[in-house]
């Protein structure tokens, strides 16, 4: 079964920098290097969904003056990789909850995700002020409006239907999400998403995290049983 979905969550920016006695934001901008390489090789892999988790909603409460470099950052990558990211067929979309960034970058955001490539080749999802509680949460209130304002009877609400109100609800559910950095924690990224997912902890810090070191990882997932519930001798029927 081929990869459809990848997510990743790119851990270890802020160690790469500080084990180099350089600040913090010196490894982000390196990591930016490492999410151009990540694209490229999903885009020659023909994946067709690449979720990144940029910035969760927890990540507010890190120093002030590292929140604003990141968001300078942010808007950077937007303005300089847009017109090469259209030209390679990858589609931005951006998930998680946007009105709590400046206008200005909200403005951007919205208008990168408004341009379509000539040639459609994959979903980029990048999830910004994300969090897993947060995608089910407002799908739940969503649910909600319809039972209140349609009638919706509350007991009938199907897995699909409450599905359709999720971030990437129109994407394909998650196949493989990777953690950089050597941390074993999912930290709130796509709770609903990767139900199924198969799920590799990496110890190379993001900025190491290069196209062989993806390749391997898409090796081993290539390898894995997947059940899905089902026995081995289900599946090999």
């Amino acid at each position: 079964m081929s990869i459809q979905h990848i997510a990743i969550i790119m851990d270890g920016n802020g160690r790469w920098a500080t084990q180099r006695k350089r600040p913090r934001t010196f490894g982000h901008q390196a990591g930016v290097k490492t999410v151009r390489s990540t694209i490229e090789t999903c885009v020659q892999l023909g994946i067709p969904s690449l979720t990144l988790f940029a910035f969760s909603s927890e990540n507010w409460s890190r120093p002030a003056k590292e929140v604003q470099r990141l968001m300078d950052l942010f808007m950077r990558s937007l303005n300089k990789e847009t017109p090469e990211l259209l030209a390679q067929g990858v589609q931005q979309n951006f998930i998680g909850d946007l009105t709590q960034f400046s206008d200005k970058l909200q403005r951007k955001m919205h208008e990168v995700a408004s341009l379509k490539p000539s040639q459609h080749r994959m979903n980029l999802n990048i999830a910004v002020n994300y969090g897993g509680k947060w995608d089910v949460l407002q799908a739940a209130r969503k649910m909600a409006q319809e039972v209140s304002q349609q009638g919706l009877d509350p007991t009938t609400v199907t897995e699909q239907q409450f599905q359709s109100h999720l971030s990437l609800a129109d994407q394909p559910a998650v196949d493989l999400l990777i953690r950089t950095g050597g941390e074993h924690r999912i930290s709130n990224f796509l709770l609903w998403q990767i139900a199924y997912a198969e799920v590799f902890f990496v110890d190379t810090l993001w900025p190491d995290f290069d196209a062989d070191a993806l390749l391997k990882v898409v090796d081993a997932f290539n390898l894995r049983e997947r059940r899905f519930g089902q026995t081995s001798e289900q599946v090999n029927a």
